[in-house]
């Protein structure tokens, strides 16, 4: 049965569309730009010129009910204090707390101590025949960094990501998240928060423990405490995974493109404009769910207030109306992307994700100028909310 003539189906929980879900959504943008699925009664928008208003309109599109499709399927209640999980005006108060934190001083401060976790972790593997750059670099680097900005020591840093991968990993089909979980994964920061309050020091967990929030009438109050450790599971969740992913496609793209990376060995200041490429390419955050709190007319149809609607940044990055040949991989390319978001949502951790890959592979190249992909010993992640790959081991010449 030819391809056009099979029943168009998309399926966040699916497995085999997930490895690869843009023929999917290809049809989608031509077909279905607004789909409906009633397997899970979720709607979907795919083209780029829907999904960035989209992404802005917070009053339609509410985050409040989580913006993963698994939480947001669920229907569970979200806890207070993850970002990505608030509307305003609760959002605006958080987000001006956190931006305070991630500030450029501190990121300019953070460079150096990324640069040094790269060498730490690369130096070993000088003259092995290959090494997996999700599993020695992608993996870690990314999670000791925030452990580090967090001030949550290195040996603790391991267990967090091993619980965060844990929590977030979606069984085929579609297992929905438990409050339980949730909670679990929360409450393994308390013990270092509460350690921290009493040992401060120079570091983002000090930081907001000492924070002020102004409430609505204007009055001043600190964090408590379990705000302090929402904040602080947020960030630790949110900056290691997708970082994660975005280096192992990197690392992916960059092999089955050699001419282009040799592009990027001969002249490393293209490395930023090849990060920005990957983003768009095979965004680690595709899709990003809402929950729908006001009626809106969407070609011609009436999606009603409660309705559950997928925004798929990862489709829009790839639609033909606005970008050339969108399917091709191109590291010169201008016009950016949606993967970080559009509007009060834009991520908060652009500015260190972009920093952390630039970093790697300045790192990589220094080491290594030639590698081939191993698909063979090579695992995708499962996530809710995250495409990538799990490890990506590669051979280097």
């Amino acid at each position: 049965m030819s391809n056009s003539t099979t029943e168009l189906y998309y399926d966040p929980f699916d497995h085999a569309i997930d490895d690869d879900p843009y023929p999917v959504w290809k049809r989608m943008r031509a077909e279905a730009p607004l789909y409906f699925n009633d397997k899970y009664n979720f709607y979907a928008l795919s083209r780029y010129d829907d999904v960035g208003p989209a992404l802005h309109d917070w009053q339609t599109y509410r985050s409040g009910h989580g913006t993963t499709a698994d939480v947001l399927f669920s229907g569970i209640d979200i806890p207070p204090g993850i970002l990505l999980w608030e509307d305003p005006p609760l959002h605006d108060l958080h987000r001006r707390l956190l931006s305070r934190v991630f500030t450029p001083r501190r990121m300019l401060a953070v460079e150096g101590m990324v640069r040094d976790l790269c060498s730490r972790a690369l130096d070993p593997l000088r003259g092995s025949d290959g090494f997996d750059f999700v599993g020695d670099l992608g993996a870690i680097m990314p999670m000791r960094t925030i452990g580090y900005l967090l001030g949550i020591p290195e040996e603790g840093q391991q267990q967090i990501r091993e619980r965060n991968d844990k929590s977030i990993t979606v069984e085929s089909g579609g297992s929905l998240l438990s409050a339980t979980t949730l909670e679990e994964s929360i409450g393994q920061f308390a013990d270092y928060i509460e350690w921290r309050a009493s040992h401060p020091s120079d570091d983002l967990m000090t930081e907001l423990l000492n924070a002020q929030v102004e409430e609505p009438d204007g009055t001043m109050r600190p964090l408590d405490r379990g705000e302090v450790i929402a904040y602080t599971a947020m960030i630790a969740g949110a900056g290691g995974e997708t970082t994660a992913r975005l280096i192992g496609f990197m690392g992916e793209l960059l092999g089955e493109n050699p001419d282009q990376r040799r592009e990027l060995v001969a002249d490393p200041s293209l490395i930023p404009s090849a990060v920005e490429e990957t983003l768009r390419y095979e965004p680690p955050s595709p899709v990003q769910g809402r929950y729908v709190a006001q009626d809106t007319e969407l070609y011609g149809q009436t999606v009603t207030e409660g309705s559950y609607m997928l925004l798929l940044n990862a489709s829009a990055n790839r639609d033909e109306t606005h970008f050339d040949d969108p399917d091709r991989y191109d590291i010169h390319r201008t016009g950016g992307h949606l993967s970080f978001g559009q509007g009060l949502h834009f991520c908060l951790g652009s500015s260190l994700a972009r920093l952390e890959a630039r970093v790697a592979f300045e790192e990589v190249f220094k080491r290594w100028t030639d590698w081939d992909v191993d698909y063979q010993n090579a695992s995708r992640a499962r996530t809710s909310s995250v495409r990538g790959w799990a490890r990506l081991p590669v051979k280097v010449a």
